[in-house]
């Protein structure tokens, strides 16, 4: 990385919540969340619907509660917030909905398109109801308009899924049709599904002892790596890769900034250096000094050290880099150049307390230690500018003594909303 010029930071106070997936995952697997005990209870009212509304609620209603005025209690629905905020309001719009004909299924799908997750839970029982009573009855969904709702990228990826769901329940060919056309797509479940197949394909073809079936297999396996955006799949087809012999760049391939300048140890005794604005939050010089936490010998300075990262996914070790040390705080600084102004995500992994800055503003931060690490833990959106951008990490370690709680790393990779690597134009 080239020696970054001084850039005064005045960080704002606008932060960015993380988004934490659920689950303990081990290295190099991924999962998605699941749904929690509240949204189970509130699919179960689809169930309710069934006899609530009844079979005669299909063909429609009479005056202001028509089956096609669905704006208002859509909004209602939509509206929908933590801590039971709106709930009561919901249970009348959402009686009000499920009454709809199925012909109205996109129109209740598309109340998905930026709905929370609360309020989704609402909408996609809706749709259950309206569908599944349709089917029960012995009627049809409407097939051309689900599938064109599918193609539209516009949508959410849930309302697009549960398009899909619905339409292969009443076209068993739907998959086939669909699923090989989604390998690029906005959906990460759908290019999954396509992933799917392919590797279904290549394994076929290197099953056979013949070079040109092998040959066969590595085009598909690379064509599957293209699309593939989950660890687990992504691992399986670099291992197939390198049986083939080609080789597999992880790190490029999901994006891991690996070059950084790192500087420290700077002090977070009882961990209250999370809140210290130390100089490089707020000048950032990579050929100043600074006075950092005094070591055993007296007072100590800390400059900044070109460091390049060797791990497959991007893991910067700061013990190793900077000296294993407790009760400590680092920064890391990147420099991205960006071929023209896009929307990011910065996804960030660390057992430690961090905090993220691009260009100055402050993205992210958690003050949690040790609660476990994974790919993608924390998820910043942020905006780069054509050209130079700078991204810049707080590390903290606190003093914990367990040998489970020495770790004082981190890792960050630069994609799209789907997981696709962005590159810096000089990688």
């Amino acid at each position: 990385m080239e020696s970054a010029q001084a850039y005064r930071i005045v960080p704002p106070n606008r932060i960015v919540p993380p988004n934490k997936p659920t689950g303990e995952i081990m290295p190099g697997r991924q999962t998605r969340p699941v749904a929690g005990p509240a949204a189970r209870v509130l699919v179960s009212l689809a169930a309710y619907a069934l006899f609530a509304v009844g079979p005669q609620c299909g063909r429609g209603l009479a005056g202001d509660e028509a089956a096609g005025d669905l704006a208002g209690p859509l909004e209602v629905l939509r509206s929908v917030g933590p801590m039971g905020a709106g709930n009561e309001a919901a249970a009348r719009a959402w009686r009000a909905v499920v009454k709809a004909n199925a012909e109205d299924l996109t129109e209740v799908l598309a109340a998905l398109d930026g709905a929370g997750p609360l309020a989704a839970n609402w909408i996609r029982s809706a749709v259950d109801a309206i569908a599944e009573r349709q089917v029960r009855a012995g009627g049809d969904l409407p097939k051309e308009e689900l599938e064109a709702f599918i193609h539209d990228t516009e949508h959410s990826p849930r309302g697009r899924r549960m398009a899909f769901e619905w339409l292969t329940r009443v076209d068993a060919s739907a998959p086939d049709r669909l699923i090989p056309g989604l390998l690029n797509d906005s959906s990460v479940e759908f290019r999954r599904d396509a992933v799917a197949r392919l590797l279904a394909e290549a394994e076929a073809l290197g099953g056979k002892s013949d070079e040109t079936s092998k040959a066969a297999a590595g085009e598909v396996y690379r064509k599957a790596l293209s699309g593939a955006r989950d660890v687990d799949q992504v691992q399986q087809i670099k291992g197939e890769l390198e049986k083939l012999g080609h080789k597999v760049d992880l790190a490029r391939h999901f994006g891991f900034l690996l070059d950084w300048k790192l500087i420290g140890p700077f002090d977070n005794t009882d961990e209250k250096g999370f809140d210290v604005v130390y100089p490089p939050e707020e000048v950032l010089d990579p050929a100043a000094e600074y006075e950092g936490k005094p070591g055993s010998n007296g007072s100590r300075l800390v400059q900044w050290v070109d460091h390049s990262s060797k791990n497959e996914f991007g893991q910067v070790d700061l013990n190793q880099a900077l000296g294993k040390a407790n009760g400590v705080a680092a920064y890391a600084l990147a420099e991205f150049d960006s071929a023209e102004q896009q929307e990011v995500e910065l996804r960030l992994g660390s057992l430690n307390a961090v905090k993220l800055w691009l260009n100055g503003d402050l993205l992210h931060q958690h003050r949690v230690y040790h609660s476990g690490a994974q790919m993608d833990q924390y998820i910043a959106r942020g905006r780069f500018e054509p050209g130079r951008n700078l991204i810049l990490l707080k590390v903290c370690q606190n003093e914990q003594a367990e040998e489970w709680a020495q770790a004082w790393a981190f890792q960050l990779r630069v994609c799209d909303s789907a997981g696709t690597a962005i590159l810096s134009r000089d990688r």
